[in-house]
Protein backbone atom coordinates (compact mmCIF):
# COMPACT_ATOMS: atom_id res chain seq x y z
CA UNK A 1 0.00 0.00 0.00
CA UNK A 2 1.73 3.32 -0.88
CA UNK A 3 2.12 5.89 1.19
CA UNK A 4 -0.97 8.44 1.23
CA UNK A 5 -3.67 5.62 0.62
CA UNK A 6 -6.45 6.12 2.38
CA UNK A 7 -8.04 2.75 1.93
CA UNK A 8 -7.28 1.40 5.34
CA UNK A 9 -9.50 4.02 7.29
CA UNK A 10 -13.29 3.64 7.96
CA UNK A 11 -16.09 5.36 6.45
CA UNK A 12 -16.15 7.35 9.37
CA UNK A 13 -13.19 8.29 9.41
CA UNK A 14 -13.22 9.69 6.03
CA UNK A 15 -16.21 12.14 6.67
CA UNK A 16 -14.52 13.53 9.62
CA UNK A 17 -11.51 14.45 7.56
CA UNK A 18 -13.55 15.83 5.25
CA UNK A 19 -15.05 17.89 7.79
CA UNK A 20 -11.81 18.93 9.46
CA UNK A 21 -10.81 19.81 5.96
CA UNK A 22 -13.29 21.94 5.10
CA UNK A 23 -13.45 24.11 8.55
CA UNK A 24 -9.38 24.61 7.70
CA UNK A 25 -10.08 26.07 4.23
CA UNK A 26 -12.47 28.22 5.14
CA UNK A 27 -10.13 29.98 7.82
CA UNK A 28 -8.41 30.71 4.59
CA UNK A 29 -5.48 27.31 4.18
CA UNK A 30 -4.41 26.05 0.93
CA UNK A 31 -6.16 23.15 -0.31
CA UNK A 32 -3.26 20.84 0.20
CA UNK A 33 -2.65 22.13 3.32
CA UNK A 34 -5.79 21.66 4.72
CA UNK A 35 -5.99 18.28 3.81
CA UNK A 36 -2.36 17.13 5.02
CA UNK A 37 -3.57 18.52 8.53
CA UNK A 38 -7.47 16.81 8.21
CA UNK A 39 -5.32 13.70 8.20
CA UNK A 40 -2.93 14.21 10.93
CA UNK A 41 -6.07 15.53 13.68
CA UNK A 42 -7.93 11.92 12.49
CA UNK A 43 -4.95 9.99 12.83
CA UNK A 44 -3.64 11.65 16.34
CA UNK A 45 -8.00 11.23 17.54
CA UNK A 46 -8.54 7.84 16.38
CA UNK A 47 -4.70 5.91 16.15
CA UNK A 48 -4.90 5.57 12.31
CA UNK A 49 -6.55 3.74 10.12
CA UNK A 50 -8.25 0.14 10.87
CA UNK A 51 -7.20 -2.52 12.77
CA UNK A 52 -7.92 -6.05 12.73
CA UNK A 53 -8.23 -8.04 16.11
CA UNK A 54 -10.07 -8.19 18.92
CA UNK A 55 -9.73 -6.26 22.05
CA UNK A 56 -8.45 -3.52 19.34
CA UNK A 57 -10.53 -0.56 19.79
CA UNK A 58 -9.21 2.25 21.95
CA UNK A 59 -11.41 5.27 23.25
CA UNK A 60 -10.99 8.89 20.81
CA UNK A 61 -8.54 11.24 21.91
CA UNK A 62 -10.39 14.60 21.36
CA UNK A 63 -7.68 17.02 22.34
CA UNK A 64 -6.33 18.07 19.54
CA UNK A 65 -10.20 19.22 17.94
CA UNK A 66 -10.50 20.71 21.50
CA UNK A 67 -6.77 22.78 21.29
CA UNK A 68 -7.91 23.86 17.39
CA UNK A 69 -11.19 25.24 19.11
CA UNK A 70 -9.15 27.36 21.76
CA UNK A 71 -6.59 28.24 19.47
CA UNK A 72 -9.73 29.41 17.25
CA UNK A 73 -10.95 32.32 19.83
CA UNK A 74 -7.19 33.79 20.24
CA UNK A 75 -7.83 36.34 17.18
CA UNK A 76 -10.90 37.45 18.70
CA UNK A 77 -9.37 38.13 21.93
CA UNK A 78 -6.66 40.02 20.58
CA UNK A 79 -9.10 42.34 19.28
CA UNK A 80 -9.77 45.11 21.72
CA UNK A 81 -13.08 45.35 23.83
CA UNK A 82 -14.46 48.41 22.07
CA UNK A 83 -14.26 46.87 18.54
CA UNK A 84 -15.31 43.68 19.53
CA UNK A 85 -18.54 45.51 21.25
CA UNK A 86 -19.17 47.34 18.20
CA UNK A 87 -19.42 44.15 16.36
CA UNK A 88 -22.03 42.67 19.11
CA UNK A 89 -23.96 45.87 18.29
CA UNK A 90 -23.85 45.91 14.77
CA UNK A 91 -24.99 42.04 14.58
CA UNK A 92 -27.46 42.43 17.30
CA UNK A 93 -29.12 45.49 15.18
CA UNK A 94 -29.24 43.35 12.28
CA UNK A 95 -31.69 40.22 13.92
CA UNK A 96 -35.30 39.54 14.43
CA UNK A 97 -36.81 38.81 17.86
CA UNK A 98 -37.19 35.61 16.93
CA UNK A 99 -33.69 34.88 16.34
CA UNK A 100 -32.37 37.06 20.02
CA UNK A 101 -35.05 34.69 21.82
CA UNK A 102 -33.72 31.55 20.19
CA UNK A 103 -30.23 32.39 20.51
CA UNK A 104 -30.70 33.55 24.18
CA UNK A 105 -32.24 30.43 25.22
CA UNK A 106 -29.08 28.37 23.37
CA UNK A 107 -26.95 30.36 25.65
CA UNK A 108 -28.74 30.05 28.84
CA UNK A 109 -28.73 26.23 28.23
CA UNK A 110 -25.11 26.26 27.46
CA UNK A 111 -24.46 28.10 30.69
CA UNK A 112 -26.72 25.36 32.78
CA UNK A 113 -24.48 22.80 30.58
CA UNK A 114 -21.17 24.11 31.70
CA UNK A 115 -22.30 25.12 35.48
CA UNK A 116 -23.11 21.37 35.63
CA UNK A 117 -19.99 20.25 33.85
CA UNK A 118 -17.87 22.47 36.39
CA UNK A 119 -19.96 21.05 39.48
CA UNK A 120 -19.87 17.44 38.85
Amino acid sequence: MPRGDKSAYTDKQKRMAEHIEEGYEKRGLPEEEAERRAWATVNKETGGGKKSGSGRGRPMNKEPSRTGGQRGGAASAARPASARSASAKKAAASRSPAERSAAAKKAAATRKANAARKAG
